[in-house]
This record gives structure tokens, C-alpha cells and sequence, in this order.
């Protein structure tokens, strides 16, 4: 499988220039930026907070870098540190030099970049791929994960055809002129429509192949064994899944799990209310430190 990658030098600086001018204003001038050799490629990382707790690490979802969690990193980092990761193979300052073909690829590239920076166990948050990233993670390296925050992850279910083409919809609104782009984020179910400081970068994303695989859905015995404790939150109106459905499968088979249900959202659940998002994956590390 090859490699993701911009398609051409004039998409990746275009990419960056959208980039560095949403960093200088969204992500805090604190962040200490460094890069990490993987055996998949170079791994930026962003570090903020201090005091020797154990941190947060966030995985972004597919096609967005670190920076989409601007709006959490201030809170979280008040309570312990953070470590936000852009990973390889997504548009970002990473480069991907070899394929991840399956879920415990991911894992080892996870597990070496905690070895890089020295972190022994980490309070995981993850957002749609990134969720189904720190799944994996859980199941194959348990005792590097002190609890799960997963917003609305994959791994629950096979990616549906209409997923696809919500996804392809919403790229396509993203060019359109600003009233009607604002006027289909209630159609398509996509707050971030109506992020106008964002949507320069992201239709800047679309100058890169990603070439990520598919997340294949985690089977019952592999829920049951995800042993750390996890706060599950789903979008009500979820393009990814029944929402309903994933709760009840996450309380019956996940042993030290809560599910909770975000009844306006959608897929679009990590932008709604972040600041409340992120007292609430305060709180819930904080509950879970006994373990950490």
C-alpha cells in the first residue's frame, strides 16, 4: 500500500500556508513542537501543560491535524499535560515513509512515540479514526492507557457507502460561497461548515492522497477485552452509526465503559461545545487516576 502524501508541491504549500496561519492563531504560542522518528515515518508532536501526571495524548480524526483540537488543549493542559500528535499519513507537518496496514501497526507506531518521549502511559483521546486508533491501542498495548475518551469513534461498525458520501458532500459544500456552505452545515448535519477561520484549511486538506485503510469494526471478544476505563460519546444523529445501538453494545461488552449520547449532534460531536467537552475528559481522567 503506498504512502499518503500532498499530490504536488504547489498543494502542499498552499496546505501549509492555511496552516501556519491557523496555528499563529488558534494553538497556543506555548506548545513545545517537536518531531519523532518512527519506523512509519516523522511524527510531530506538540507538547503543552507541565507537572509529572500522567498526560493526554490526542489523536485527531481522518484528514485533520492536531490543530483541530485548538479549542481543548488551553483546559486540558490546566489539569495535566497534553500531547497532541499529528499522525503519518494525514495532512500535517508528519511525513508517512511506510505503509500502516492494520490495527497494531498503528499500535507500534503508537508505542513508539511514547517510547520517543518517554511516556509510560497515557489518558487517550481520540475522535473518529483517531478513536478507532486508541482501540486498537488499548487492546494491544492495555498497559499504556490509563482511561479512553473516544468522541463519536470508529470501530463499531463496517464503513457504510453513506458514510463515504456524507463525507464527499461535506468536501464539496466546503467550496461553496459562504451563505450557502452556512446554509447546508444544517443539512448535512456538519457544524464545521460554519467555521469560517477553519474551512480555509480545510479545503486545503484536499490537496493530499490519503491512503489510510478502512477501520475494520472490533468484534464483541475484542471489546471485552478493552479493559481501561472509557467514556464513549456519540453523536445522536452519528452519519457513522446508530447511536443507540453502539451504547448498548458498549455497556453490555466493554467492562469499565459509559456511553453517553450527544442527542443534537452528529459525526460532527468533537465541535460541538468543546469547552464542556473538555471539563467533561478532565473529569473523567481525573475519576480514573486510581488506575493511572
Amino acid at each position: 500500500m503506498p504512502v499518503g502524501e500532498f499530490r504536488n508541491d504547489k498543494a502542499r504549500d498552499r496546505f501549509f500556508t492555511a496552516y501556519e496561519e491557523a496555528a499563529g492563531r488558534l494553538w497556543p504560542s506555548s506548545s513545545a513542537d517537536s518531531d519523532v522518528v518512527t519506523s512509519f515515518g516523522t511524527t510531530r508532536v506538540h507538547r503543552l501543560g507541565a507537572g509529572d501526571e500522567t498526560p493526554f495524548v490526542l489523536l485527531p480524526g481522518s484528514g485533520g491535524p492536531a490543530l483541530m483540537w485548538h479549542a481543548y488543549v488551553g483546559r486540558l493542559a490546566a489539569s495535566r499535560p497534553v500531547i497532541a500528535i499529528d499522525p503519518v499519513g494525514e495532512p500535517g507537518p508528519s511525513v508517512q515513509t511506510r505503509a500502516i496496514d492494520s490495527g497494531d501497526e498503528w499500535s507500534r507506531w503508537l508505542d513508539e512515540v511514547f517510547a520517543a518521549l518517554g511516556v509510560g502511559r497515557a489518558h487517550l483521546v481520540g475522535t473518529s479514526y483517531g478513536g478507532w486508533v486508541a482501540l486498537r491501542h488499548a487492546l494491544r498495548s492495555p498497559q499504556s492507557v490509563a482511561s479512553l475518551t473516544l468522541v463519536d469513534p470508529g470501530g463499531f461498525g463496517t464503513v457504510s457507502r453513506k458514510f463515504i458520501a456524507w463525507m464527499i458532500a461535506c468536501g464539496l459544500a466546503g467550496f461553496t460561497p459562504r451563505p450557502i456552505r452556512h446554509a447546508l452545515a444544517g443539512r448535512l448535519r456538519n457544524v464545521a461548515l460554519r467555521d469560517d477561520d477553519a474551512m480555509r484549511l480545510v479545503k486545503a486538506t484536499f490537496g493530499f492522497r490519503r491512503r489510510h485503510i478502512l477501520p475494520p469494526p472490533l468484534t464483541d471478544d475484542e471489546l471485552g477485552r478493552v479493559t481501561a476505563p472509557a467514556l464513549v460519546l456519540l453523536g445522536g444523529h452519528s452519519q457513522l452509526f446508530d447511536a443507540a445501538e453502539v451504547a448498548a453494545r458498549v455497556t453490555a461488552r466493554m467492562p469499565h465503559a459509559v456511553a453517553e449520547i450527544v442527542p443534537e449532534a452528529g459525526h460532527d460531536l468533537v465541535l460541538w461545545h468543546p469547552g464542556e467537552m473538555a471539563e467533561q475528559i478532565v473529569t473523567f481522567a481525573a475519576d480514573a487516576r486510581t488506575s493511572a
